[in-house]
C-alpha cells in the first residue's frame, strides 16, 4: 500500500528490526477446546483453517520441515529475509507447559528465525504459561495473539466461540502487564450484530491494552456450520463500499497509537461462499486508503503517510 493514513504494521515492524521480516505459518498440530469437547464440539460456526493455512503448513511435517519450506517459498524475493515464526493454525496455548516449551523452542532455534508470534484463545492461557511466555518474551521477539471476535457475549454464543468477552479482556490484561506484545484480532459483520454495534466496538477495543489489531470482514466458508445457517435463511453481508466505510468509523474511534495491521481476508475462491467482491487484499487496501483521503476525520490523528510493502 503507497500511502498509510493510520498506524500501519509494517511501517511499525521495519521500527523494529533492521531487516526485513516475513512470517512464517506453522501448524504444530494442536486443538481448540471447543473442537475437542473440552467445552464443546465443532468449533466456532464460521471457521476452517484451510482458508489460511499456506500449502507448506501441515502437521504431518515436523516444526523445522515446515519452517525450510516457508524460507524457500519467500526466499525468492528477499534472499536476506529473516523470520517470525507464526503459530497460527487452531489454538497455540492448548497443551501442557513441556510441549508448548519443546515446540516454540525448536522454531526459534531455526536459522534466520527472529521472534515468534503465537495465536491462541483467551481461554487458554494460565498463569504458568503467561509466566512461562513472560520468559521468553526476555529472550526474543514476541507477539502473543488473541481471538476476540467480538466483544458481545450473544454473538460469542451464538458463533459457538465457547468463552465470553470477559474472558478476552482479562487474559489481554494479564499478557500486557507481563510486558508481552498483545495482538488481538476482530471479525467485523458476525450475524445479529449490525454497522453502529461494530462502531461501539471500538470503544470497548482501544479501551483494552492491546498493541496490534485484525480486523476481517465475516466470510461464510463452505462446509462450515455458518455456511449450513447461510443456506437455509441468508443473512446481510457487508458490500465492500459498505465495509471500507465502517472500517473508516470504526479506526476514528481507536487509540492512534494502536497498530492496525490488516482490515480485510481473502479465502480461496473454491472455499468461499460470500461475499464475493472480488478484489485481491491490495486492491481493497488501495481502495480504503483513497476513500480515507477523501475524508478529513482521519487529518491530524495520525501520522503523515508512509510507503508500505508487506513485511
Amino acid at each position: 500500500m503507497p500511502h498509510q493514513i493510520y498506524n500501519d504494521y509494517g511501517a511499525w515492524m521495519r521500527r523494529q528490526f533492521p531487516f526485513r521480516v516475513q512470517k512464517i505459518s506453522i501448524d504444530a498440530g494442536f486443538s481448540c477446546p471447543n473442537r475437542d469437547g473440552h467445552i464443546s464440539h465443532g468449533g466456532c460456526t464460521f471457521c476452517d483453517n484451510r482458508t489460511f493455512n499456506p500449502s507448506y503448513c501441515q502437521p504431518s511435517k515436523s516444526i523445522t520441515e515446515q519452517i525450510t519450506e516457508g524460507k524457500e517459498f519467500f526466499r525468492h524475493k528477499y534472499p536476506d529475509m529473516k523470520y517470525l515464526a507464526y503459530f497460527q493454525a487452531f489454538s497455540n496455548t492448548y497443551a501442557t507447559l513441556d510441549t508448548l516449551q519443546r515446540r516454540y523452542e525448536e522454531a526459534l532455534s531455526a536459522e534466520d528465525v527472529v521472534g515468534i508470534v503465537i495465536g491462541t484463545r483467551p481461554d487458554c492461557v494460565s498463569d504458568e504459561i503467561l509466566n512461562y511466555l513472560e520468559s521468553l518474551n526476555q529472550q526474543t521477539f514476541m507477539i502473543v495473539e488473541y481471538g476476540i471476535e467480538s466483544v458481545s457475549d450473544d454473538t460469542l454464543r451464538r458463533v459457538n466461540r465457547g468463552h465470553n468477552f470477559e474472558c478476552s479482556r482479562r487474559a489481554i490484561i494479564e499478557t500486557h502487564n507481563r510486558g508481552i506484545l498483545t495482538g488481538a484480532h476482530i471479525i467485523l459483520g458476525l450475524p445479529d450484530e449490525s454497522a453502529e454495534d461494530n462502531v461501539r466496538q471500538a470503544d470497548i477495543i482501544s479501551a483494552l491494552p492491546i498493541d496490534i489489531l485484525k480486523l476481517h470482514q465475516l466470510q461464510i466458508i463452505r462446509g462450515t456450520q455458518l455456511a449450513a445457517e447461510y443456506e437455509r435463511q441468508p443473512f446481510n453481508l457487508y458490500t465492500a463500499d459498505e465495509y471500507i466505510d465502517l472500517c473508516r468509523r470504526y479506526i476514528e474511534r481507536l487509540r492512534p497509537d494502536m497498530v492496525l495491521e490488516r482490515f480485510v481476508s481473502q479465502s480461496p475462491k473454491e472455499l468461499l461462499v460470500a461475499p464475493k467482491w472480488g478484489l485481491k487484499n491490495y486492491e481493497f487496501a488501495n481502495r480504503f486508503v483513497n476513500y480515507m483521503k477523501r475524508m478529513d476525520s482521519w487529518q491530524g490523528k495520525y501520522a503523515e503517510p508512509q510507503d508500505n510493502d508487506k513485511s
